[in-house]
């Protein structure tokens, strides 16, 4: 007996092995009613682009104004257009590599990839966590659950995209388990509390390295970005072979949750809630030491002994601090002079973290990708509070997601945007939430750099609005259209009857471009691709794909 797939839209049967060999032929080609055929394929690219980068005082790479960067990678997903067909990939679980370094429930991760396969997904994303592969000891890495996976993943026929997860899983929205960073870190931040942000308050976040020690021997003689660096070469050195074939794309992970930002709304233990604006974090020594070189560089010393003393809790709404009221401190001399220095050093740390990166994969033919927080309470407000402690320093008055798309672009780097199923109607009216201005304010920095940008889902979304918008977006004439999608996320409830439903059409929809059509209410093709198969037959066969 082997587990088959009926269609591109069914669910898992079981059939013997004859009788799938006799009704392959017949299954591949089942298509969707005038469905058009996929255009997305990868291409060969030598592209060269010029980028000149500027951010005020604090971030100036070398040459800026007449380097040239080459597109470097091969392998590349071909630049969008608003109605060009969209890849999709699926996140797989957070735990899909078990703490033992083992590939956890291989089985349903089999037939869960079959699934996908026949729903005409492109392949899926799966973490690569520091605190699983280098948890033994400096420099010793095991990759053996993840070579397991990868072998999977290439025998279904998918692509692989890779994240490089140096940060902490546990304690932020949709985390279902704990991988803490390697126990050797941890041990050199008990000796040196300030290895980790920390907030005005002297609380400690374990989620990441604070990045003011980037290019400080902290972790036995390395810096954290040699550590990091160490980590993607051990990566490539492992699976060479199979990057820029199954692996299509690395996702190198710059903060919490992977995201380039600072760990401003920490959930854990109710530190932060939504819509709070977060606090600045920046009072570890290391940055605090950052700040005061910075305000006597430009003569301002007294400006450098702390961060802003009037920016609230982590709870508080703007107008509740003096800082980010309407006409608040952030607008002032020294509120703009603070803010350069915090996202400067968020971008300097991006710049680094990217730079190595491109070097060790340069040639490989995967694409790199980094991702950016989809901030999206308090956009409608002056001074944008919640992206500031952030580190994007957007405001009514100052672009600041135009210079992290000039650094994405710089490296030849895909930037992955969150928040890209969200409405601005579907959110409170006292967060001043604006979802898609943001999104189209990301969408027009990206196509002003010359940024390929990708999406994904912010939350856990199944219904035909969320998957709608992201169609929508995608189509948007107000910049770059989607090179890819990731769907967040694999699990239980997205193989039920209508979830699985709304993917399969929302894979079909960005495949031709945003055109595509509901499945067929009743059989009108002869095949199994119209709802009441989809309905009938899930709850027989969904049970094996559903374990993950």
């Amino acid at each position: 007996m082997e587990l088959t797939l009926n269609s591109s839209s069914s669910l898992i049967k079981r059939k013997d092995a004859k009788s799938s060999r006799n009704q392959e032929s017949s299954s591949n080609n089942m298509t969707f009613a005038k469905m058009r055929p996929p255009t997305y394929q990868f291409q060969a690219k030598n592209s060269v682009k010029e980028m000149k980068f500027t951010h005020e005082k604090t971030y100036s790479p070398e040459n800026e104004t007449t380097e040239r960067f080459e597109k470097l990678h091969v392998l590349s997903y071909p630049h969008p257009k608003s109605d060009s067909s969209v890849p999709v990939f699926v996140m797989l679980p957070l735990d899909t590599v078990t703490m033992s370094g083992h590939l956890n429930k291989p089985r349903a991760m089999n037939a869960s990839l079959m699934a996908l396969k026949g729903a005409g997904v492109e392949g899926v994303m799966v973490d690569a966590w520091w605190g699983l592969v280098e948890k033994d000891g400096p420099m010793k890495y095991n990759w053996d659950g993840y070579a397991e996976l990868i072998q999977m993943v290439q025998r279904h026929g998918l692509k692989l995209q890779v994240v490089m997860s140096f940060h902490q899983c546990g304690g932020n929205v949709g985390d279902s388990c704990s991988i803490p960073l390697p126990p050797w870190v941890l041990e050199e931040v008990s000796k040196n509390p300030d290895l980790v942000y920390t907030d005005k308050s002297g609380r400690r976040n374990p989620e990441y390295i604070s990045l003011g020690c980037d290019s400080v021997p902290v972790l036995r003689g390395r810096t954290p970005i040699q550590v990091y660096s160490d980590f993607m070469r051990s990566f490539r050195d492992r699976f060479d072979n199979y990057i820029g074939g199954v692996i299509a794309e690395i996702q190198v992970g710059m903060g919490p949750c992977g995201e380039l930002r600072y760990p401003s709304y920490p959930e854990s233990n109710g530190t932060w809630r939504f819509p709070g604006i977060g606090e600045f974090q920046c009072y570890d020594k290391y940055m605090k030491s950052s700040l005061q070189a910075y305000a006597e560089s430009i003569g301002k010393t007294n400006w450098g002994t702390s961060g802003p003393h009037d920016a609230g809790e982590y709870k508080n709404l703007p107008e509740e601090t003096e800082f980010f009221r309407r006409d608040g401190t952030w607008n002032s001399e020294y509120g703009k002079f603070f803010m350069e220095w915090y996202s400067g050093k968020l971008l300097e740390h991006g710049d680094q973290l990217l730079s190595s990166a491109k070097g060790i994969f340069q040639g490989s033919g995967a694409k790199l990708s980094g991702k950016v927080a989809g901030i999206h309470w308090h956009y409608n407000t002056r001074s944008h509070a919640a992206e500031l402690t952030a580190g994007y320093y957007n405001t009514r008055n100052h672009d600041g997601y135009l210079p992290i798309a000039k650094m994405f672009n710089k490296h030849g780097v895909v930037l992955n945007f969150t928040c890209m199923e969200m409405k601005d109607g579907e959110q409170p009216e006292h967060a001043n939430c604006s979802p898609e201005g943001l999104v189209k304010q990301v969408q027009n920095a990206t196509r002003q750099a010359g940024t390929d940008l990708a999406g994904e889902n912010a939350l856990e979304r199944y219904d035909s609005s969320a998957f709608g918008q992201v169609v929508a977006t995608n189509r948007s004439d107000s910049g770059n259209g989607l090179t890819a999608f990731t769907y967040l996320r694999m699990n239980k409830r997205l193989f039920e009857g209508q979830n699985w439903q709304q993917l399969v059409e929302f894979v079909k929809n960005m495949k031709e471009g945003g055109h595509g059509r509901r499945l067929s209410e009743e059989d009108t093709t002869g095949s199994d691709l119209y709802v009441g198969f989809v309905k009938g037959r899930i709850a027989e066969n969904v049970e094996e794909a559903a374990l993950v």
